[in-house]
């Protein structure tokens, strides 16, 4: 007899339904193996059988020894994980008439069994439920730590479980699932989440403040360059505090891509803060931007919508770091290797801090630095040009003195800068509606900078004497008219003015010639 049911297998992001075909009949010929499975499944997927076996057992049913013969289609998608138990196992009790078949066709199974017939928890169940809807599937069976993550998807009925028998009880008809609901936009709006952190912790600092409020306004990545103890990680651990609240647009793109790494909070239906990254610099180019055997995203794609915060720039690797330049101009990373090509979205805010030299104390008002000027150059020189002309923001972050640390007054708080953050971003949105591409400053083409980067006479003159003094390249000519245009917005006027312009400038410290003298 032959049975179909359906799975889904996840390739980068998104999901494709596998059709999973049963036969079974006739009698085993010696010598030849009677439970044949083919349609390029891996090991986890073989190992299966064994599972299977035993959790069959379990509740009183078995796989008949006679010739099974079982096709993943398509066959040409290799089939990866121990995710497909369970519709295999129900594939071989509909196919040998221990259960009926009549209702398979409706829902897409997926679960790892147990021995004991419990089902383990399994990834991607978001995009595999995306596309079970679209494909007209009437339901969703998965384990049941995964059921309210997939049900943010309507539409579709879910139906999470604990044990094979409930589904073998569910398909005999003699016990009914409970769908499990969650309703998306209640669920979104009343989960933001409350940071523990806030600007109103740090005392002095206002230019860097001001450098941080700016980034986030026009979402353009920063570097924070600055001895020891000045501040720099803890200026960027609060930099989310004022980052606009995810829509759910991109909170649903962002939940897919933490349910394809298995990332989501156990129980969670939706991410609902901006992730906020921050790998050791031990880190691998593949860990970083995605890829591997089993492709998987990498550390850029997880902080898309979000911020990848990279701490003590040069001492990452240079090929880390150089596989970051094409991803922060497309946004987009697509993998290629001989047997599979994947696109992840990685439309992440770079902050990075770095000293300033090997000792860290080069810019230092007070210590002495002991380095050469070659080895300081030679410090700076891990980052090259391309990479660095990539980020919109150079920022010095000095030390705080005493009388700045002993004053009580109060600072002001991420809940004030995220009130013009926000004004800003809204100015944006209005201004890009019509472009699909573009939703902030930061995220200009050259035919978006020709509109709405003019410039009068005054701001040209003062753009041109920088270009010339400090020999910036076209792309920190174009940072610089991104940043101004974000300056602008938050200043609340249409035109860039010349001050604009120069407030921009001021934000390329590792441009400036007499960097190291």
């Amino acid at each position: 007899m032959l049975v179909k049911t359906f799975a889904s297998a996840v390739e980068g992001i998104d999901a494709q339904v596998i059709t999973i075909e049963v036969s079974a009949g006739g009698q085993v010929i010696q010598g030849k193996p009677g439970y044949s499975l083919v349609g390029l499944p891996d090991n986890a997927v073989k190992e299966g059988y064994w599972r299977i076996e035993t959790a069959l057992k379990e509740i009183g049913y078995r796989i008949p020894r006679i010739k099974i013969i079982i096709n993943m289609a398509p066959a040409d998608l290799k089939k990866e994980g121990s995710y497909y138990d369970l519709p295999l196992a129900v594939g071989i009790m509909a196919a040998t008439k221990q259960i009926p078949n009549d209702q398979l066709n409706n829902y897409i199974l997926m679960g790892e069994l147990s021995l004991d017939g419990t089902l383990r928890p399994i990834k991607g169940a978001l995009p595999i439920a995306m596309q079970a809807r679209k494909k007209g599937f009437k339901g969703f069976i998965l384990p049941k730590e995964n059921a309210r993550e997939a049900a943010i998807v309507n539409d579709l009925k879910i139906y999470g479980v604990d044990h094979i028998q409930e589904v073998v009880d569910f398909f005999c008809g003699n016990k009914s699932l409970k769908n499990t609901l969650v309703n998306t936009r209640e669920e979104f709006k009343y989960n933001q989440t409350l940071f523990s952190l806030n600007f109103s912790d740090v005392k002095g600092q206002r230019s860097i403040k001001r450098a941080m409020e700016i980034a986030a306004a026009g979402g353009h990545n920063i570097i924070l360059i600055g001895p020891p103890g000045a501040g720099k990680t803890m200026l960027a651990k609060r930099f989310p505090t004022i980052l606009p609240p995810l829509e759910l647009n991109e909170a649903l793109e962002t939940t897919k891509i933490h349910s394809v790494v298995g990332l989501l909070p156990k129980e969670a239906a939706l991410i609902h803060e901006r992730p906020f990254r921050t790998p050791h610099h031990t880190i691998s180019d593949v860990a970083l931007v995605g890829g591997g055997n089993y492709p998987r995203p990498g550390e850029i794609s997880l902080a898309h919508n979000g911020v990848l915060f990279l701490d003590e720039l040069p001492e990452f690797k240079r090929t880390v770091l150089e596989v970051l330049r094409q991803p922060m101009e497309s946004r987009r990373i697509t993998i290629s290797r001989s047997k599979f090509t994947v696109d992840y979205p990685a439309s992440f805010m770079l902050v990075a801090s770095m000293n300033p030299c090997p000792c860290g104390y080069y810019t230092h008002p007070e210590k002495d630095c002991v380095c050469s000027t070659q080895s300081v150059q030679n410090y700076l020189n891990k980052i090259s040009g391309p990479l660095m002309d990539r980020i919109d923001l150079h920022i010095e972050v000095k030390p705080v003195d005493y009388d700045e640390l002993a004053d009580e007054s109060i600072q002001e708080s991420s809940e004030k800068i995220l009130k013009r953050v926000i004004t800003a971003r809204n100015i944006q949105i209005k201004r890009y509606k019509k472009y699909t591409d573009t939703h902030c400053n930061a995220q200009m083409g050259s035919r978006h900078i020709k509109t709405y980067c003019e410039l009068n006479k005054a701001s040209k003159l003062l753009l041109k004497r920088a270009m010339q003094h400090f020999q910036l390249s076209a792309r920190a000519y174009d940072r610089i008219l991104k940043v101004a245009r974000t300056v602008a917005d938050l200043s609340g006027t249409e035109d860039i003015r010349a001050e604009h312009i120069a407030e921009a400038i001021q934000f390329r410290s590792l441009d400036r010639e007499n960097w190291v003298q």
